[in-house]
């Protein structure tokens, strides 16, 4: 999948995709799909996207460091 293909809104990505752009490990992600923390969807027997919009929300601001 492409960039642009990628960036589109309700554009879904792999297992492999998502811990990329989180940083994390394939299965970090797999728990948080099975905790229910990331929605994801099953297309076929084995192949689990998620939305690219979902992994995005997984991502905190941090707040500026004169707040703390």
């Amino acid at each position: 999948m492409s960039t642009i293909e990628a960036n589109t809104v309700g554009a879904f990505i792999s297992l492999g995709k998502a811990a990329d752009i989180l940083g994390v490990s394939v299965r970090t992600v797999r728990r948080r799909v099975a905790s229910g923390v990331l929605p994801a969807f099953r297309s076929g027997r084995r192949m689990i996207r998620i939305r690219i919009n979902d992994v995005e929300k997984l991502l905190r601001r941090i707040p500026a460091a004169d707040r703390w």
